[in-house]
């Protein structure tokens, strides 16, 4: 079995295939330099806005191949100082909700810039339409899905917690919060029955297990698996391909995939022992694995 890694980041079980041999390899590459040449991670995200800025402009002229790789190019380079910033923070302890906001903001930036200049190059009223409503199912999409993955990887290693966490900062970082941690009142019941089992590490390896499938899945909603779809979308000729895959099929995967989250916590949030629990998940992951 895979297993997370050592300082805190993604767990490998539930990653993005480009991340394990592409992004994050790179990113991990370049930490040493960047704390030796004390780069902060915000300083990293806001070189990643720049790489993706870069991208839009690229994607200008989509139409034009060589254009289209270029975007493609400019958007690894931004993907990998989206990872190369939260390693920097975890590195140097420097991680803090204000560059959480910053980096989701620079993550939001980027495809935002792109969406508006493919929408510009299309011209049409439909385009626009089709832009905006992407970009929104978008930002809800990511956003759900970093507080899941953040919750997976946290319950993975044992840490259960049955209160919600607190909302802080200004205006925009709470309204940021609110929504990536809304989940969280949800799952309460989970979260309780963690904190009071007789050993959480155990829960939460069993939980780990039975979800982890469901978390592969809704890494369809990570910006790598977008970073393809508009490259793609832009080579076979039409950018309303990539909004129209964003609005259905990722809000379709979206959706069926925290449902299934959710019914994986509940077979576990029973008042039962835990060996009890774990035989009772058993059913979910083999069920689950049989998707695969």
């Amino acid at each position: 079995m895979t297993r997370p890694q050592p300082d805190g980041s993604r767990d490998l079980r539930i990653e993005d295939p480009s991340n394990l041999w592409l992004i994050h390899p790179a990113g991990r590459a370049l930490l040493p330099h960047a704390v030796r040449l004390r780069v902060s991670a915000n300083a990293v995200s806001v070189t990643g806005l720049l790489l993706g800025a870069g991208a839009a402009a690229a994607y200008a002229q989509w139409d034009d191949w060589r254009f289209a790789f270029l975007g493609l190019a400019l958007s690894v380079g931004w993907l990998v100082a989206d990872g190369l910033d939260g390693m920097v923070a975890r590195a140097t302890g420097t991680a803090s909700a204000l560059g959480r906001f910053l980096d989701g903001l620079c993550d939001h930036g980027v495809f935002l810039l792109i969406y508006l200049t493919l929408a510009a190059s299309v011209g049409t009223a439909e385009g626009w339409g089709l832009a905006i409503a992407a970009g929104v199912a978008h930002a809800v999409q990511s956003n759900l899905y970093e507080g899941e993955r953040a919750r997976f990887q946290r319950r993975a290693r044992g840490n259960a917690q049955p209160v919600p966490p607190p909302v802080q900062g200004n205006a925009l970082v709470r309204a940021y919060d609110t929504l990536s941690t809304s989940l969280d009142r949800a799952a309460l019941r989970f979260e309780r029955r963690m904190a009071r089992d007789a050993d959480p590490l155990a829960f939460g390896r069993a939980y780990a297990q039975a979800a982890a499938p469901v978390m592969k899945r809704m890494a369809w909603l990570s910006a790598n698996v977008r970073v393809q779809a508009i490259f793609l979308a832009c080579l076979l000729g039409d950018p309303q391909l990539f909004w129209a895959f964003e609005i259905v099929v990722l809000s379709a995967i979206a959706a069926i995939t925290i449902v299934r989250h959710r019914a994986v916590e509940r077979a576990l949030a029973g008042d039962v022992p835990f060996p009890a629990a774990g035989r009772r998940v058993a059913g979910i992951i083999t069920k689950e694995q049989g998707h695969r």
